[in-house]
């Protein structure tokens, strides 16, 4: 029984990472959390505004992830926060749900956190992180690029002081384009420099933080160029202080079950492998370990938290862990000092924000959805290196942006699931040659040159053989054994890792085929717990235990040294029908 120090260490990391701390670390980790502190402010202030919740709600968010994955986190450089993604997902749930009410969204909001959290806690609780890998790489890209489409679209008139509606993407761009007409000139002016500062840093000196720039500059500019006079919207009142503890309001989530199971199940999917993957990475970089499942603990008490706190949810931050690391990061500590730095923000700053003029707050929200969410890259190297993933990601794309954001997340599910299932039952059969002068077997496609002994077919099979895999086994083998000038088989399995009942039932049935038409099976390179499968079926008596070689040469060789006599007819086994009987 593990003591209650040990216990304690393993739930909270961060004690193990301060027991063992180094005073040479302090330095980089109090730099490294204020700096991270300044870039996820205004941008938590635009992700919030993404979400459809009040701006507060992303620097509660922002400070409830990352003190609360400094705490119960293993990875030391990992930055958490809300991100254009998530925030993405839950604002398309607050449309989904036609939620106009701003206090309302915001409940949802944090009702859709708070679940999210709880589904972290049972993937850790049973260890079912495997669910994140359901949501293809591809699927994820698209559904990304088409939601930063979605979000971009919906900050237009905030560049230009007009309105759009419409239920997609596309009927809101055609009308915000039909009111250009009456578009605000201060407005329009400010809009252009703010997308013209934080892309033109971006470019000519990308070691700057922009966002930052911007949102200072823009706070300077509405109070020194009267902005708000001369008509540009502001972004209105931020109160100053703390978050008080609430549990959203049941009775609201309930009215939009759906919707919220559907967000936060998305989130989860998305925000686990996104951590996953980037604890994993930074801990390689740094030669540490880092658990997984306890991984899945600290984004549940991030987002846990950031639900209790009317925040929105919370996952890790790319930009920001990257950033975390580069200056200087070595613990847990860095993370608890930015969300200690945003507290100090939210106790003191928050009224400045309030006259942040609306085009540079969308100004900050298209930047960070455009280079966070807009893969170009991934898309050009889905097409080059796949063209059915790319489609794939196209796909979603145009689904996110035809049906919203939370559809797309649905049809980014589906179609993850029925390429999953396609490329599960279309298992790859390679018929193999003879690499000449070698005893080395190699699939004929990639090496046509390669030797073919007449009479015989050599077919490896690759993956698992279960039930969605069986009958396609069957029928390559089939077509084989029906050819007249086939007199022998050998089926590869060195690849075969798996077999079930099914698939054991269905080797005996091919043993059977290969029987009735003439036809001499053997097997090759059978792994052990394969054949332990094959014997209790009763396949290895039914084919002989002779007929099973340690790789494809013997059998080819054995083959041709029977080739003379009569085939053995199948011995009958009680016993192997009996079995059968029994599993199939």
């Amino acid at each position: 029984m593990a003591s209650p120090r040990r216990s304690a260490l393993r739930f909270l990391p961060i004690l193990d990472q301060l027991r063992h701390y180094q005073g040479g670390w302090l330095r980089g980790d109090l730099v490294a959390g204020v700096v991270v502190a300044a870039l996820i402010i205004p941008k938590n202030l635009g992700y919030a505004e993404i979400a459809g919740v009040p701006l507060e709600s992303g620097l509660y968010a922002a400070a409830a992830g990352t003190i609360l994955y400094a705490l119960f986190g293993t990875c030391r450089q990992i930055s958490m926060g809300p991100s254009s993604g998530l925030a993405a997902v839950a604002g398309g749930a607050v449309l989904a749900a036609s939620v106009t009410d701003p206090a309302d969204a915001a409940t949802l909001v944090a009702g859709i956190t708070l679940t999210s959290g709880l589904f972290f806690l049972a993937l850790a609780v049973f260890r079912m992180g495997w669910l994140s890998q359901f949501l293809s790489r591809a699927v994820v890209t698209g559904f990304l690029f088409g939601a930063a489409i979605d979000v971009v679209i919906g900050e237009l008139p905030k560049l230009t002081g007009t309105d759009s509606e419409g239920s997609s993407s596309f009927q809101e761009l055609w009308s915000w384009l039909s009111t250009l007409g009456q578009a605000h000139l201060a407005t329009v002016v400010v809009g252009v420099v703010a997308l013209a500062v934080v892309f033109g840093l971006r470019w000519v000196a990308p070691q700057v933080p922009g966002a930052l720039v911007l949102l200072v500059g823009g706070l300077v500019a509405a109070r020194v160029l009267d902005l708000a006079d001369r008509g540009v919207a502001l972004v209105g009142d931020i109160p100053r202080g703390l978050p008080s503890f609430e549990v959203p309001d049941p009775g609201l989530l309930v009215d939009h079950a759906g919707t919220v199971l559907v967000a936060a199940f998305a989130l989860v999917m998305i925000g686990f492998s996104q951590t996953a993957g980037d604890a994993r990475a930074m801990a390689a970089r740094h030669h540490y370990r880092v658990d997984i499942d306890q991984e899945s603990v600290a984004q549940s008490a991030a987002n846990i938290g950031a639900g209790l706190l009317h925040g929105m949810p919370v996952s890790t931050s790319l930009s920001a862990t990257s950033l975390n690391d580069r200056s200087g990061a070595r613990t847990g500590l860095a993370s608890l000092t930015s969300g200690v730095t945003v507290l100090l923000a939210l106790l003191f700053l928050a009224p400045l924000f309030s006259s942040l003029p609306k085009p540079v707050l969308a100004a900050l929200i298209i930047e960070a959805v455009v280079m966070g969410m807009m893969d170009v890259g991934e898309m050009r190297r889905l097409r080059r290196v796949s063209r059915a993933d790319f489609w794939v990601a196209a796909a979603a794309i145009l689904g996110t942006l035809v049906l919203g954001i939370l559809a797309g997340v649905v049809i980014g599910i589906a179609l993850s699931l029925v390429w999953l299932v396609y490329v599960v039952t279309h298992p790859l059969v390679s018929t193999l040659g003879r690499e000449p002068g070698t005893q080395v077997f190699r699939d004929l496609d990639t090496h046509p040159e390669d030797e073919t002994t007449p009479g015989t077919v050599v077919l490896r099979m690759d993956g698992g053989v279960f039930f969605a895999t069986a009958d396609a086994l069957v029928d390559q083998v089939r077509v084989a054994v029906l050819d007249p000038d086939v007199h022998g088989v050998v089926l590869h399995f060195a690849g075969v890792n798996f077999i079930d009942s099914q698939g054991a039932a269905t080797v005996s049935e091919i043993i059977r085929m290969a029987d009735a038409s003439g036809v001499e099976l053997r097997l090759a390179a059978v792994r052990p717990a394969v054949r332990r499968v094959l014997e209790r079926q009763g396949a290895v008596e039914l084919l002989g235990a002779d007929h099973i070689h340690g790789n494809v040469h013997r059998a080819v060789a054995a083959l041709g040294a029977t080739r003379a006599m009569p085939v053995r007819p199948v011995r009958e086994s009680g016993v192997a029908e009996e079995d059968e009987g029994q599993v199939t």
